[in-house]
């Protein structure tokens, strides 16, 4: 079978692997699920890398850790999910497994977990603590599960590896409750003399769908949510929702385009695939002692919001726990600070309760225009299509007027989707308009929020 057969065939197993209706418009293009839409909604969650790695100091394990390393001695999910939830998160994941194979509840699967550590007198679940943390704050609980595992002897005998993988996913996704997000990655880095182990995606895939139908998949392949391409905390400009499923046929592939294709996605695509946006608040994935002066400012979260959530995607940020099983006091601040200064920038809509009207102006073009009633300094534009009935403007340009009526260009791009940030000059404006000049269907009414 050559490569080109082998990507469609693999790309049409994934798809019977997790077969359920796709939603449509009324033309047949793509438009998101209910689960999709609310994951999308959330705009942010939050990562947490947390396991023997935290206590080796290292970002990648090897598998032979001693799991009486970990012994947090002040583990404490719920300040987790309360730090989140104060600065605004909607939805934690947790490492529930690693490379290292160091499993975070007690499987039944492997001997290397924290049922053979100190912790809790050997009868902790940190997976447990972390989704009943999550619930009672009202947060959206998710977890990862590493499909690669430096530890288990199974691995590398593909067979009875996935057997052992689909068994520790069965533990997580029947034991925990309403899990919302569960995710996957393509690691599979034994190299060119190591394991060969060939994973069935397929079958992971039908078996979330059947064990938790109502979370969403994430990984480079979906099938509900992409990978951006990158973990610098940037999606693709432009960015659209829509993918071709046989460019990234499975996870972890290989091949020219698949960067591209993750970072912009496709106008054509016939699938709904969102993008994720991971990144960390430090330089690592798991803490780091020497890290602790490296931390994000707030001026370099805000940029990432506004390349993630601002570029129609998803922010994950990556904040991990201490060996003592606490939020480091410095990222906790972080934090504080990003939701003070969001709240800070999007107080006042500057827009809300303008006239408006609304007019198609092509067939793929039309325009919005705004009478704000009063002249206001602006320098930000929050621009949303409505997503529920898929994405379709391919190119924008904003410009505003003031009270003497001479219009002039604030700003111009290309996606929109579910939300666009444009930061600008400050201009005095009394009236905006906001042109789709070019589309992929007849556009429909697009929001236009305006901030100082």
């Amino acid at each position: 079978m050559n490569r080109r057969d082998f990507v469609r065939a693999t790309a049409a197993s994934l798809a019977a692997g997790c077969a359920r209706p796709r939603p449509t418009d009324a033309a047949g293009r793509p438009t998101p699920s209910p689960a999709q839409l609310a994951w999308q909604r959330d705009e942010l969650a939050m990562f947490l890398h947390f396991g023997v790695n935290t206590f080796t100091d290292r970002e990648w394990g090897d598998g032979t850790e001693d799991p009486a390393i970990f012994a947090p001695s002040r583990l404490d999910a719920r300040a987790w999910a309360r730090a989140a939830r104060d600065a605004g998160f909607r939805a934690m994941i947790l490492t529930a497994k690693h490379h290292d194979g160091f499993c975070l509840w007690p499987s039944a699967t492997t001997q290397h977990t924290v049922a053979r550590s100190p912790w809790r007198g050997g009868a902790g679940d940190v997976v447990r603590e972390f989704t009943d943390a999550c619930r009672a704050e009202g947060l959206r609980a998710g977890l990862y599960l590493s499909p690669w595992d430096r530890n288990n002897p199974a691995y590398g005998d593909s067979p009875r590896y996935n057997d052992l993988y689909c068994d520790q996913l069965t533990e997580l996704l029947t034991r925990y409750g309403p899990v919302s997000e569960v995710w996957f990655d393509g690691a599979n880095g034994e190299g060119p003399n190591g394991k060969k182990q060939v994973y069935d995606w397929p079958r992971f895939w039908g078996l979330v769908k059947r064990l938790q139908p109502q979370a969403v998949i994430f990984s480079d392949a979906g099938p509900d949510v992409r990978w951006c391409g990158n973990e610098r905390g940037t999606a693709g400009d432009p960015n659209w929702s829509t993918v071709d499923p046989a460019v990234v046929p499975y996870p972890g592939a290989d091949g020219p385009g698949i960067i591209a294709a993750l970072q912009h996605g496709d106008p054509a695509g016939p699938v709904w695939r969102p993008a994720e946006v991971d990144v960390s608040i430090r330089p690592g994935w798991f803490n780091h002692p020497a890290e602790d002066a490296r931390v994000r400012d707030v001026e370099n979260l805000l940029g990432l919001y506004a390349t993630s959530v601002g570029r129609n995607g998803k922010l994950l940020l990556n904040v991990p726990p201490t060996r003592d099983g606490v939020l480091h006091p410095t990222d906790v601040a972080r934090l504080t600070e990003f939701r003070v200064r969001r709240d800070a920038l999007f107080a006042e809509d500057l827009a809300a309760g303008a006239r408006s009207t609304w007019r198609a102006t092509g067939p793929r073009s039309a325009e919005v225009q705004l009478d704000l009633r009063r002249a206001a300094t602006v320098s930000i534009a929050r621009l949303g299509e409505s997503i529920e009935q898929g994405q379709r403007v391919a190119r924008y340009t904003l410009s505003g007027a003031d009270e003497g009526g001479a219009w002039r260009e604030l700003s111009r791009g290309t996606t929109i989707g579910y939300a666009k940030l444009d930061r600008f000059a400050p201009a005095r404006v009394q009236r905006v308009r906001l042109t789709v000049d070019d589309a992929v269907a007849a556009p429909v009414p697009v929001a236009v929020r305006l901030f100082a």
